[in-house]
């Protein structure tokens, strides 16, 4: 049986300030250290083959917190790719989300937040964000998957998100709806050329 399992970061310390954080390299809050040791207890004794995690520090350290509890996993390599990176907020970058929407308007904000194809100033949509990982996803690990490697991901609710609708067949309408926390492990099988969620 071939793993998949992906994560999102633990919580940042512009997620815990209600920031939009995007391609800000922001270190983990107290809190997100804590999730990446509770995900680390949870995996412990699944044997990872190899890691793929983006250029940002939030996303490397909880899973470098991940595998210091793992004992099943003595020989893995990890592969850092700008593509798994945050959706880039451009502008918004930086500023809180209460205010951001008190200045434009809550159903704006919420256009450039869930919308699909819709990029706030500067920045990047989902479709945008699904454009680089993909490919990776399909170069880079689809790959691995086949040669039978459990595989790690460890990046962030939007290039997950984009991935999960390329792996789960989900519509632009259906993914808007799919919230990934910070943390929480999502588990893939892959077999016979199929990966199915397994919890």
């Amino acid at each position: 049986m071939t793993r998949l399992i992906l994560i999102r970061h633990g919580q940042s310390i512009w997620n815990a300030e209600n920031r939009f954080t995007g391609w800000t390299n922001v270190e983990l809050s107290a809190q997100g250290e804590q999730e990446a040791q509770n995900a680390g207890n949870l995996l412990s004794k699944i044997k990872i083959d190899s890691i793929h995690t983006s250029d940002l520090i939030r996303a490397q350290k909880t899973a470098e917190i991940i595998m210091q509890n793992n004992v099943a996993s003595k020989d893995f390599i990890t592969y850092k790719d700008y593509r798994l990176n945050e959706r880039n907020y451009g502008e918004l970058q930086g500023l809180n989300k209460k205010e951001t929407a008190e200045k434009h308007g809550a159903d704006q904000v919420h256009i450039w937040r869930r919308s699909y194809d819709i990029a706030p100033p500067g920045g990047e949509s989902l479709k945008m964000t699904a454009e680089r990982t993909i490919p990776y996803f399909t170069e880079e690990i689809m790959p691995e998957l086949k040669m039978g490697k459990n595989i790690l991901i460890s990046a962030h609710g939007n290039s997950l998100r984009s991935i999960v609708m390329h792996i789960e067949e989900l519509t632009p309408e259906e993914i808007i709806n799919v919230e990934i926390p910070t943390g929480e492990p999502r588990f893939y099988i892959y077999s016979d050329g199929k990966i199915s969620k397994y919890r």
